[in-house]
């Protein structure tokens, strides 16, 4: 071997291919993550939009009472939320609703910080299923006493009170329209943590 040549070794490119293979794993990865931190995202957005939905329901609810302008002495006639077992259940459901939205907004935000994390969205799908049970429930029970003041029931003598107590009836009703608003985005909410547990 003369002193000016030059040994050149061949190195196989395998450690080079493996290297450029690690990047495209790590690809699909913060893809994969960046689709549950959309979905996180939206889900804590929807559940601001529940908030408001059952509070509104709560609220107006609470806030149903009107007295007819003609009374007498001795007779009064008012209808307020509180003169029905129904519509009291409807409060007290839709603020313990509205109470329990308002603490899940932490554990929805676990999960756009770590889109990956199986046990918040757990924990949300059942508590979440919970509270839909709670929220139908009044909705429908509250639907129930508004379809009868609308319309009555001539066989049980239960009289159609809205010709009388307009305003009364339009404020119960936007209450009932405003629980199963919440009840539709509760749906939504369980079927997008589902997803996302289905999908880890």
């Amino acid at each position: 071997m003369r002193s000016g040549d030059s040994t050149t070794i061949d190195v196989p490119e395998s450690s080079a291919i493996a290297k450029g293979k690690a990047p495209l794993i790590a690809v699909a990865k913060q893809e994969k993550g960046g689709w549950k931190r959309g979905v996180a995202i939206f889900d804590f957005i929807l559940r601001l939009g529940a908030i408001v939905a059952a509070l509104a329901a709560a609220s107006t609810m609470g806030t149903s009472d009107e007295t007819l302008p003609f009374f007498t002495q001795f007779f009064q006639f008012e209808a307020s939320y509180d003169d029905l077992p129904t519509f009291q259940f409807f409060v007290i459901a839709m603020a313990i609703v509205s109470g329990y939205l308002v603490l899940s907004l932490p554990f929805s935000i676990v999960s756009i910080v770590r889109p990956h994390a199986v046990a918040p969205r757990l924990l949300l799908l059942i508590l979440d299923t919970v509270a839909l049970t709670l929220n139908t429930s009044a909705g429908a029970a509250a639907a129930a006493i508004v379809y009868l003041a609308h319309n009555g029931n001539p066989n049980t003598n239960w009289l159609a009170i809205c010709q009388q107590f307009g305003d009364f009836c339009q404020k119960v009703s936007g209450a009932v329209v405003a629980s199963f608003v919440s009840v539709v985005v509760f749906m939504f909410l369980i079927l997008l943590s589902a997803l996302a547990i289905r999908k880890a």
